[in-house]
């Protein structure tokens, strides 16, 4: 995967870095859903829900042509998003 860094949309606050966002991408149990709301499909935005090798879980927005992949937004997961993460991953591991 190849990722497009130049002028970043969002800022690098601490809390996340540009490899545990890239790291999260490659989680193999990643969850990338398209959204159904018709603001994110007209502008072909994605969600990615993922794990970087350090075990911190992000929530990144993203676009992509196929070959590169943009980051809109990146911030660490909610409490909310960690159970559904962790709910798809224990289905996952039992199926």
């Amino acid at each position: 995967m190849e990722f497009d860094w130049n002028n970043l949309p969002f800022e690098l606050d601490g809390s996340v870095s540009i490899p545990a966002i890239e790291e999260s991408f490659e989680d193999p149990f990643a969850i990338r859903l398209l959204p159904d709301s018709p603001r994110f499909g007209v502008q072909a935005r994605f969600f990615n829900l993922g794990q970087s090798a350090g075990g911190q879980g992000l929530f990144s927005v993203y676009r992509t042509n196929g070959k590169v992949i943009r980051v809109i937004l990146s911030r660490p997961f909610t409490d909310a998003e960690a159970y559904f993460y962790q709910r798809r991953l224990t289905q996952a591991l039992a199926g």
